[in-house]
This record gives structure tokens, C-alpha cells and sequence, in this order.
């Protein structure tokens, strides 16, 4: 006899993981939930249950402040007694919140014999479903849960993405409610639907604090059927001297919402995990001293990319307004007039000086800050460097890009009347994993750095303000890989 042959579905790869717990969201609005314990923790669960809309019943002898001050300000009632099998008819959940596991076993039979889903708060062994972390810009939740295994873990997650997602999701999520009768009435096919709803989302992503308004819906449905042009617009992100905690929120949220990055040379590769996934990323990096995209042609490609509708991100290292040729990029999105927005970053002389613990403007060292370029267009020094300002012993100067210039910059430096004692420290790759140091003078520190500076950003720190940062022995060498300390 031949073996049975064996069917597609039977070799098919699940499409989805294991799941430690089903996220499911309860439609309580009306609905009886019942409370045993009048704990502060089962206070806590009856503003959530409130919130959502249930009629909450709380069962205890002794409830505390918490529950009493609550129940005068909400729509829940207090029993001054324990609760009794009764009082689960009709119960769409029902929450216990007791010491002793021999009241929470004795609660949640009671639950489960009237057909309640049950819940024991900091019992798991006695839950039917479980209470995760919850990030609210209703009608938009996110529950989390770690199944109890890490709830400070848990909490931790919900602090990150009530930092990446504004408050102002909350309009947007209720316009979508309030539209989509109107989006259904009007006989779109799937795929205009869908585009449609594309679209509302990208306006979300890229204004979320702005009121949608029903012209947007207006506006959006033109642009769906086509009867609107479309342009793009350019944002230019400053994407921060390298460690990707250090983006801005409005950073991570123009990453999140473009179609095209364009990102520099500089970089770090890291930054864009951040990025949208469907986004088309582009190389336009400008080394400085290798093969480079012409700044013409960097512009040319922007403004080309956004009058095909195009949302553009041009992202650069650090702040793209420090040494990033932002001023030209503007100019060309105006004169095209494309709508263009800059977000500021974290600077590369800002992180290193986090990592160093040095104050840049340390009271009694420094009574100016001055940012210098290490080379001008053609590689080589600018001419027009102002000497007698670099040479003041109360600045801070930070030379940005001076990999080839740095012996020469310092034999000016000293010889226009800046003491060659005075400190100085290099910072190659700020704040990412293979950040290094090296701290000296200026009267030696192009020997420290020579060439053991890697290809990624390096900048040189000038004045009293390094003093500490010289005086440790660690950095009393060539260019080397900095103190696990120091890094993040």
C-alpha cells in the first residue's frame, strides 16, 4: 500500500509564533465589573475599569482611602462587605485583590463557576487574563505584557513608546473613527481605500500635535482619486554624533514617516534601525577627502524626489545647521518651493563632551564657545581663520573634520600666540561603540592623533575646559579606544 500523500497545509510554516499570552481588548462600556478588596492597588484597577467605561462594584469591608476618594469621584459603588457568590451574576470580569493565596483561589472558583473571566492582582496562578502595561492616546491603546515574567520591564517599554508616540495621535485615531462612515459611503474600491487611509496615516506621522480638520478628509480624498497634484516635502534630520539613543523624538518620527532617506557619510549605521522599513535608502555622503556626491547634485536629487510626491529625509551627522551645508540645501527647496523643515540633532561636540564629563563652558575657564572647520572646500585649511580669537586663552574651540590639517592648525595656532601647553583632546567616532581618545596639547597632539585616526568623524577640543580630561593617565597616549566608562 503507498503512504497518503502529504498535503501543502501539513508542511506549511505557522505564520505566527507562540504566544505567551492573546492580546485581546474588552468593550466594557456599561458593563458590571466586580472588585473583591479594596486595596490601593484595586483602587488602581478601578480607574482603569472606569475609564473604559464599566460599571465598577467593589466588594470590602475596609476599603482605603484611595478606594473611598475614588468612588466619590466615578462610577463606582462600594459594598461595605466581602463579596458573595451572588454577586458575580450578570459580571462581565471580575478582579481580586488578596494577600493570602487561600482568599485568591477561594475568589477565583467563585469567578470561574459563574462563568467570569477572573483576574487575582500580583497572582498569576489565579488569572484568567492579566493586566499589561497600557500606553492610552484613545481610541489608539497599546497594551504590553512581559506574562508576568518583568513587569518593570514591561513599564519600561511602555515609558519608550510613550515617548516615540505624541499625545496628539489621540485627535487623529478619534478623526478615523469619525470618518470612516463617511470614507465607507463613498464607494472607494479596496485599493483606494487603502490608499486613503495611507495617506491620513502619513499625515498623522508628520503633523501629530495639529488638529485634523474635515477639510483634511477633503483634501485626502483628492489626492486618493487623483483630481490633486502631490508634492513632497524635505526635512533635514540632524541624526546626532553617532549613538542612536541620542536622536530627537522628532527625528525618530521624520525617520519613521519617510519614503527616501538620503543619508551622509558620517552617519552611524545604527541610527537608521529607526527608519521606516519600506523606506528607499541613498548614500550621498560627502567624505571630505575622497570620492564624494557633488553638493549641486545632492539638491538636484532632492528636490527631484519630492516633486514626485515624495516625503525626503536628508539625514545628517550631528546638527545638520554645525558644518552640514544646510543653508544651501534650504535655499534650493525654496527656490523649487518645496516645503522644508529642519529637526535638530545632538552635536558632535555636544556628545564627545558628554563622554569626556567635560563642561564646554566651565565658569572661570571659558567665557566663549567658537566651533572651527578643519578644512575649507579644497581639503586644506581655510585662509580666513580668525587666529586671534583661537589664540584667546578664556575660549573653548572645538575644530570639527581636521584629520589632514591638525599639525598645520596648531603650528599656526601657537605661532599667532595660543600656548602650546594649553590642552587639547581628540575624539574620533563620539559616543559609538569604537570611540576614541586621545588627550594632550596643542603643541603635540597631531602627534597623538598621526594616523591611527579611523575613517569616521574626528574632532579636537582646545582649552582649559580639557585640563581634567588631559590629566588622566589612560589618555596619555596615542589615539587609543576609550574607557568602557565613558562610552554609553
Amino acid at each position: 500500500m503507498s503512504a497518503t500523500p502529504r498535503t501543502p497545509t501539513e508542511t506549511r510554516t505557522p505564520r505566527m509564533e507562540p504566544l505567551a499570552r492573546l492580546p485581546v481588548f474588552y468593550a466594557l462600556a456599561g458593563k458590571r465589573v466586580v472588585i473583591a478588596g479594596g486595596s490601593a492597588a484595586a483602587a488602581w484597577k478601578a480607574e482603569l475599569l472606569a475609564a473604559a467605561g464599566a460599571r465598577v462594584e467593589v466588594y470590602a469591608t475596609d476599603p482605603s482611602d484611595e478606594m473611598i476618594e475614588f468612588a466619590a469621584q466615578a462610577n463606582v459603588t462600594i459594598h461595605r462587605r466581602n463579596i458573595e457568590a451572588v454577586d458575580f451574576a450578570n459580571a462581565a470580569l471580575a478582579i481580586g485583590a488578596f494577600e493570602g493565596d487561600r482568599e485568591a483561589a477561594a475568589f477565583a472558583a467563585l469567578a470561574r463557576a459563574a462563568g467570569v473571566p477572573v483576574n487575582v492582582i500580583d497572582k498569576p496562578a489565579f488569572c484568567d487574563f492579566s493586566f499589561g502595561a497600557i500606553v492610552n492616546r484613545s481610541p489608539l491603546v497599546i497594551g504590553i505584557s512581559t506574562d508576568g515574567a518583568a513587569p518593570v520591564f514591561g513599564q519600561a517599554i511602555r515609558a519608550k513608546l510613550e515617548a516615540l508616540i505624541p499625545r496628539g495621535f489621540a485627535r487623529w485615531a478619534e478623526a478615523a473613527r469619525q470618518w470612516r462612515p463617511r470614507v465607507q459611503a463613498l464607494a472607494l474600491s479596496f485599493r483606494e481605500r487603502r490608499r486613503f487611509w495611507e495617506r491620513f496615516t502619513e499625515r498623522a506621522i508628520a503633523a501629530p500635535e495639529r488638529m485634523p480638520t474635515p477639510s483634511d478628509i477633503d483634501a485626502l480624498m483628492a489626492e486618493t482619486r487623483g483630481a490633486a497634484s502631490k508634492t513632497g516635502s524635505i526635512v533635514l534630520v540632524g541624526a546626532g554624533p553617532g549613538d542612536p539613543e541620542l536622536l530627537t523624538l522628532r527625528a525618530v518620527r521624520a525617520l519613521q514617516s519617510a519614503d527616501v532617506i538620503l543619508i551622509d557619510d558620517l552617519v552611524s549605521p545604527q541610527v537608521l534601525d529607526f527608519a521606516r522599513r519600506e523606506a528607499k535608502k541613498m548614500m550621498v555622503g560627502k567624505t571630505g577627502h575622497g570620492p564624494a556626491c557633488k553638493q549641486s547634485e545632492i539638491n538636484a536629487l532632492m528636490i527631484k524626489l519630492a516633486k514626485a510626491g515624495k516625503r525626503v529625509v536628508r539625514l545628517k551627522g550631528g546638527d545638520p545647521m554645525i558644518f552640514g551645508r544646510a543653508g544651501e540645501e534650504i535655499a534650493a527647496c525654496r527656490a523649487a518651493s518645496i516645503p522644508v523643515e529642519v529637526v535638530p540633532g545632538i552635536s558632535a561636540a555636544q556628545g564627545a563632551a558628554s563622554r569626556l564629563l567635560v563642561s564646554l563652558t566651565h565658569r572661570g575657564d571659558a567665557r566663549r564657545l567658537q566651533y572651527v572647520t578643519g578644512h575649507d572646500r579644497d581639503g586644506k585649511l581655510p585662509a580666513d581663520i580668525d587666529w586671534r580669537a583661537l589664540a584667546d586663552p578664556a575660549v573653548t574651540t572645538v575644530v570639527y573634520m581636521p584629520k589632514k590639517t591638525l599639525r598645520e592648525l596648531a603650528a599656526r595656532a601657537t605661532a599667532q600666540g595660543l600656548d602650546p601647553g594649553t590642552p587639547a583632546v581628540a575624539v574620533a567616532n563620539a559616543t559609538r561603540p569604537d570611540e576614541m581618545i586621545a588627550a594632550g596639547t596643542i603643541g603635540d597632539i597631531a602627534d597623538r592623533v598621526d594616523a591611527r585616526a579611523p575613517d569616521g568623524p574626528l574632532l579636537v577640543m582646545i582649552g582649559r575646559v580639557a585640563a581634567e580630561v588631559v590629566a588622566q593617565p589612560e589618555h596619555q597616549t596615542p589615539l587609543m579606544p576609550a574607557k568602557a566608562g565613558i562610552q554609553n
